[in-house]
């Protein structure tokens, strides 16, 4: 019956059940960060056990990394912001291979450029106009 009844239902897709409006990098930074705390805990650890769940959270914060990264580079940013930081492309795709690098290792050095990565897209974040009005964390 619900079949029916949403056979013509166009499907959407957004990073919350509704457009909100609230975006800020801090998100990404703080899963970053816990990648960062995370490799370093498992390196400090001699029990197997928790060094394989160290491994799956770290892995699973990444993702999550990502996430908040491609839902700013496609809602928040605009074609205009796009031709005033013309290396704003460049610095998420790099921001997002870098959290799949993060993925793929146990060594910290990946996850602290990803944070300098992070960092530099919160920068132009912050410049725009459009974040005073959604972002939740400006700088200091």
């Amino acid at each position: 019956m619900l079949s029916r009844l949403f056979a013509n239902a166009t499907e959407a897709h957004a990073h919350c059940d509704l457009y909100c409006g609230v975006y800020d990098p801090a998100q990404a930074k703080i899963e970053a960060l816990s990648c960062l705390k995370t490799i370093q805990k498992y390196h400090d650890s001699d029990d197997e056990h928790f060094k394989t769940r160290a491994i799956m959270v770290k892995e699973q914060r990444a993702e999550e990394v990502k996430h908040h990264l491609m839902v700013l580079w496609a809602d928040f940013f605009t074609p205009d912001h796009f031709a005033q930081f013309p290396n704003l492309h460049q610095m998420f795709w790099d921001a997002i291979h870098g959290a799949g690098d993060v993925k793929k290792s146990l060594d910290a050095a990946p996850a602290e450029k990803l944070l300098e990565q992070i960092d530099a897209i919160a920068d132009v974040f912050w410049q725009t106009e459009k974040a005073k009005g959604m972002g939740v964390y400006p700088p200091s």
